[in-house]
């Protein structure tokens, strides 16, 4: 049975909305999910940032986290979470209706940056009277979200969670991400002016991502076919066939392509000098976690954070599932989460 805070609410503004990269967005919406109440002084508050493809209902992603009692405690935090930006859940993206055309955006919908994505949450921010951060979250491209986040407003975080992500993105990515876009783009139905554009591209797409996401031994494990006579039919390529259908059910090629281009422009240092030096400028006391078998971010990549984040403790976890372990090992997440949470 879902809690009423499970239900997602909606922020919009009708004043024009300056994207990084000089174009505007004439309206903007945000979809959102509270848990918690925010207290009188307004800074109470846990705030997640998703990743690629996730909703801003946390609890379903991020399970056994958010609620009374648990480390993301309901009963002492206002929780928040909001869809990000170019995504198809609700908060304004190529799926959105262009107020100046009538029409959906689809593939005309303007190029955005992770930074976008930050300015366009800092409204809800205000909005919400939120006037401090207790503890920024995140994996992954929600990982992009919060170091951008500290960095922009140093003021405005205590604590910062970084699981499975960067300072940058890396060439392997940046490649990873190019060949999911050439899948959708090779797709006949692209650029058709339709919400199905493109969706067997996104299922080769997707098929490409889990190839990062999982590890050598998770597929090994789970995946591996013990009849010794079998020449087909084979239970990795059932396994990656299904998680494309799985996402092109509920995604857009459209938003996919869109917020992969958004993972390309992460980093940290444009425009900001050199990039040791804009991490030393983070002050929130922050906890760095990898994932040892993550092969789309390395642990090296969480080691540098650490090193450079003055107030950084670095922690990694022993896990099969690579990059998708900060979705699949909530216990241990939760257990070092909590005891540097509220040492």
């Amino acid at each position: 049975m879902k809690d009423m805070h499970d239900r997602v609410k909606t922020f919009s503004s009708k004043q024009p909305f300056a994207l990084e990269t000089g174009a505007v967005l004439p309206e903007l919406t945000i979809a959102y999910h509270t848990w918690g109440q925010l207290n009188e002084g307004g800074d109470n508050v846990i705030w997640v940032c998703h990743a690629l493809t996730a909703n801003s209902n946390a609890r379903e992603w991020w399970p056994n986290l958010i609620g009374p009692g648990l480390v993301f405690d309901t009963n002492r935090y206002f929780v928040v979470c909001a869809n990000i930006l170019g995504s198809c859940y609700g908060t304004t993206g190529p799926s959105s209706i262009n107020p100046e055309t009538g029409q959906p955006y689809f593939y005309s919908f303007p190029f955005i940056t992770i930074r976008d994505m930050v300015n366009a949450h800092d409204l809800l921010r205000k909005h919400l009277g939120i006037q401090k951060i207790h503890l920024l979250a995140g994996g992954s491209m929600g990982g992009y979200q919060v170091l951008e986040w500290a960095v922009k407003a140093p003021a405005l975080c205590e604590h910062l969670f970084l699981i499975t992500t960067s300072a940058r993105e890396s060439a392997w990515g940046i490649a990873i991400h190019t060949a999911q876009r050439m899948a959708i783009e090779t797709d006949s139905t692209w650029k058709e002016g339709r919400e199905s554009d493109g969706l067997n591209g996104l299922k080769v797409a997707r098929a490409i991502g889990m190839l990062t996401y999982r590890s050598y031994d998770s597929f090994v494990k789970t995946q591996t076919d013990h009849n010794n006579e079998k020449v087909d039919g084979f239970m990795a390529s059932s396994y990656i066939q299904y998680q494309g259908e799985k996402l092109a059910n509920r995604f857009t090629a459209h938003s996919y392509w869109h917020l992969s281009k958004a993972l390309d422009s992460h980093n940290l240092a444009r425009g900001r000098g050199e990039m040791n030096e804009v991490l030393k400028s983070i002050s929130a006391k922050t906890l760095v976690m990898g994932i040892e078998s993550d092969l789309l971010c390395p642990v090296k990549e969480l080691v540098f954070l650490a090193e450079q984040i003055p107030s950084a403790q670095l922690i990694t976890i022993g896990s099969l599932y690579g990059h998708d372990g900060f979705l699949v090992e909530t216990a241990a997440i939760s257990q070092h989460l909590s005891q540097w949470l509220y040492a």
